[in-house]
């Protein structure tokens, strides 16, 4: 059994979390399109995940669309009160599955109210804004627009702390101007770490940083010395790419995501792993391999 307390705590708004969450994207269906394949296995999971401590779930109601949310709804409302559930907004899928912008002041809103509804709650505990940039890679625009109109919607009420999704320096700088940001979400993981300087930024301002894609998302992370240091401490690849992330900074918190139980619990087991001195070195080494 997993103890999720050994990956530490750490702030997010005004709530202390476990570092080891849970992303419910895949709850959906494939493609992150439709219904799921088992439903009653969705439930399940996110139950399972509350019950072995996790406290911070990371959603957006365009999974689906409403359909994550809503599954979430119906496991865990009333939902316990130490829960924290993050979403985000500024995208929409098409009747295509596509995943296009949803970035106006309108679009926002409308989206906001969708969280609201399908999660059944009167205030969102954390929303973040998510730029579209290059897909899973930020680019440089201005987000004064965007996060105002988030920043309003929190002054009515709505929400009680912002976030950003996909966003570089500049950005995050940007929003602090216009409102308080308690989190930032980036694709980061032992492969692709573009994001370490603005890691440690953040850490300096004890802001979160929230790596999506921390498994290596749809492609999931191969690595043959990954796998060799993995079977030497006797544990999966992937547990061993979690809790190098752990490791990494005490302002990561993981929300690596599964449809699975039984990925759910290997997961989980990551925050009970050890990295040795002569491990963690190896692994940093990787990102060095890769990009040569």
């Amino acid at each position: 059994m997993s103890n999720l307390k050994n990956a530490g705590t750490y702030l997010l708004g005004d709530r202390q979390v476990v570092r080891m969450g849970y992303g419910a994207m895949q709850l959906a269906g494939p493609g992150v399109f439709g219904p799921p394949k088992d439903r009653t296995a969705a439930l399940a999971v996110l139950r399972e995940a509350v019950s072995a401590g996790v406290d911070h779930i990371d959603t957006s109601d365009f999974y689906g669309p409403h359909i994550t949310n809503q599954i979430i709804r119906e496991a865990l409302h009333p939902y316990p009160g130490n829960l924290t559930i993050v979403t985000k907004v500024g995208a929409a899928r098409g009747d295509d599955s596509s995943w296009n912008p949803a970035q106006s002041p309108a679009d926002i809103t409308a989206a906001v109210h969708d969280n609201l509804r399908n999660l059944g709650v009167d205030v969102l505990d954390v929303v973040n804004l998510r730029v579209m940039g290059n897909i899973h890679a930020p680019s440089e625009e201005s987000i004064e627009q965007q996060f105002t109109t988030l920043a309003e919607l929190k002054r009515h009420g709505l929400i009680r702390h912002l976030g950003l999704s996909n966003v570089t320096s500049a950005q995050v700088a940007e929003a602090e101007r216009i409102a308080p940001v308690v989190c930032v979400q980036n694709h980061y993981n032992l492969m692709h770490r573009a994001d370490d300087a603005l890691i440690d930024e953040l850490e300096s301002k004890k802001i979160a940083y929230v790596p999506f894609f921390p498994l290596g998302g749809f492609v999931p992370i191969q690595s043959d010395a990954l796998s060799l240091i993995a079977q030497r401490l006797g544990a999966t690849p992937m547990q061993v790419a979690l809790a190098w992330l752990l490791k990494r900074a005490r302002n990561i918190l993981l929300i690596p995501g599964t449809s699975s139980a039984g990925h759910l619990r290997e997961n989980l087991a990551a925050a009970n792993l050890t990295l040795p001195s002569d491990a963690i070195t190896g692994l940093d080494n990787l990102a060095v391999v890769a990009a040569a």
